[in-house]
């Protein structure tokens, strides 16, 4: 294990440059390629929750009513304002006018109230639909220049989730062929996708904010291998290329062709553990495996210091985080007392598969196999493809353990669901999660997340591992592109080319 540590360390080099020098003025036109890892399952973010969609296609083709800026502010977008009723019950949201969707339709209340109707309904495909349960109601205002939601119950995340990926609008009676066929109101058009390939995305003319976006056109580059992808950026065949490794950023950061950044992200790189299986159901082996892994030498040896060491599902880029990193600490001496008392004091062997494309999870489920065979816990270790990840473990819940990064922000209400794929079964999260929406203020809100938060941490649900940093090469010409990351998306609205 030493060894291995060792020689990712002789890898790194000193780190510098974490911020990219002052950006020219913005110029118009021409085209910037970005690297993408996988083929998304579809187009429309509110049919999946694979994050690999909006990456490509929030606020780049849709929008919603509002949606989250470059700094994880929530914003205008399709609503110019908004307003809350004393009791919290009434969200007024004036609509901006003059807007048009990518076929040439007007964008109208209609399609809000479609939209809303459908994420309300349970049986619609829709997804997350806990985000739309207040709302009892949408309804026109203002003869349409307004919409209104009622509320059954105020809800302090209505807000929050209306910018999410989930709540972005098409035309109505459109959603069936929106996973091929995505129609938006965003700057650019989508323009052609061939599968394994490339997505091509279009300036769209008719955009309502004046000037945007820069590009004539973006192109998504689907490359799953990340050296391939490192060496397309080096070669000038990609213009940029998010989710570095961080060798990859250290090497583009000495490179004066290129500019390289640090930022803040929402990704927990998770060990994800089937506790509806044994021997995960039993909280002892859970324990058990978390105090066998040494976080702080994988964050260090395999991701170059860049991360920070976590203890629950929340990053410290995150309003809500509480720092747990000592729930269960590194003793494996420990971890072979808990392995014992629950009935394996010879251990036993399991599964562990990692997903194809992500070299991140990879590297670092290689180090977290190794610590556990420390202990005593025999490891079958193989990679999965992509797609068999999402169909069998993600969906269909067989595995033993995994292990992936989780990129949504504020996803810790997926504790509150046991068909989730961790299997994990706790009724007293859905009540936090039920007094955090009833919260008469911030502090009473973050107060119980942050309980879910000690709670899940105790019973050892999953290893999280650390927070990674959204790590961004570009080429030296190529401005205006997020350096933190909010929320999943690669965000192309203000980019441009300029020596």
């Amino acid at each position: 294990m030493q060894r291995l540590i060792a020689c990712l360390l002789a890898l790194g080099v000193a780190l510098g440059g974490l911020a990219l020098a002052q950006d020219p003025p913005p110029t118009h036109g021409g085209s910037v390629t970005v690297a993408i890892v996988a083929d998304p399952p579809g187009w429309d973010p509110s049919a999946s929750t694979s994050q690999e969609i909006p990456r490509v296609v929030y606020h780049n083709v849709f929008e919603g009513l509002v949606r989250f800026d470059s700094a994880g502010e929530i914003v205008p977008a399709l609503a110019t304002d908004w307003s809350v009723s004393d009791d919290g019950l009434e969200w007024t949201f004036t609509l901006r006018s003059g807007v048009s969707f990518h076929d040439g339709s007007d964008f109208t209340v209609d399609d809000v109230i479609a939209k809303f109707e459908r994420a309300m309904d349970p049986d619609s495909g829709h997804t997350n639909a806990a985000y739309y349960a207040a709302i009892e109601s949408v309804e026109s205002a203002m003869d349409g220049a307004a919409v209104v939601f009622r509320l059954s119950e105020p809800s302090r995340s209505l807000l929050y989730n209306l910018a999410r990926p989930d709540s972005i609008i098409y035309p109505a009676g459109t959603h069936e062929t929106q996973r091929t066929q995505p129609i938006g109101t965003g700057p650019f058009r989508f323009a052609q996708y061939v599968e394994g390939s490339e997505v091509r995305l279009e300036r769209f003319e008719g955009y309502h904010q004046d000037g945007l976006p820069y590009l004539d056109e973006v192109v998504f580059r689907i490359i799953s291998d990340t050296n391939a992808r490192f060496a397309a950026l080096q070669s000038g065949d990609i213009d940029l290329m998010a989710q570095l490794a961080p060798e990859q950023y250290v090497q583009a950061d000495a490179n004066p062709d290129l500019q390289a950044s640090v930022g803040a992200a929402t990704a927990e790189i998770t060990v994800a553990m089937n506790n509806a299986r044994e021997p995960f159901s039993d909280e002892r082996v859970r324990q058990a495996i978390t105090h066998a892994i040494d976080k702080d030498a994988i964050v260090q040896g395999a991701m170059f210091g860049l991360g920070t060491v976590i203890g629950t599902h929340m990053t410290p880029a995150e309003a809500y985080y509480v720092d747990l990193t000592d729930t269960y600490p590194y003793d494996p001496e420990r971890a072979r007392e808990l392995l014992a008392e629950a009935g394996y004091p010879d251990g036993f062997t399991i599964d562990f598969e990692l997903p194809e494309p992500y070299a991140i999870e990879r590297r670092s489920g290689e180090v977290v196999a190794q610590y556990l065979r420390d202990v005593g816990i025999d490891v079958n270790l193989s990679v999965v493809e992509w797609g068999t990840w999402i169909e069998r473990i993600f969906l269909g819940r067989d595995y033993d353990m995994t292990i992936i990064g989780h990129s949504e922000p504020r996803d810790i209400n997926v504790y509150a669901n046991p068909s989730y794929y961790y299997g994990y079964d706790n009724a007293r999260i859905a009540e936090l999660l039920a007094e955090a929406e009833a919260a008469g203020s911030a502090e009473e809100e973050t107060a119980a997340f942050q309980e879910i938060a000690r709670i899940i941490a105790d019973d050892a649900v999953n290893v999280w591992l650390f927070s990674s940093p959204f790590l961004v090469a570009a080429q030296n010409d190529v401005h205006g592109f997020w350096t933190d990351q909010p929320t999943p998306n690669l965000n192309m609205v203000e980019v441009y080319r300029a020596p």
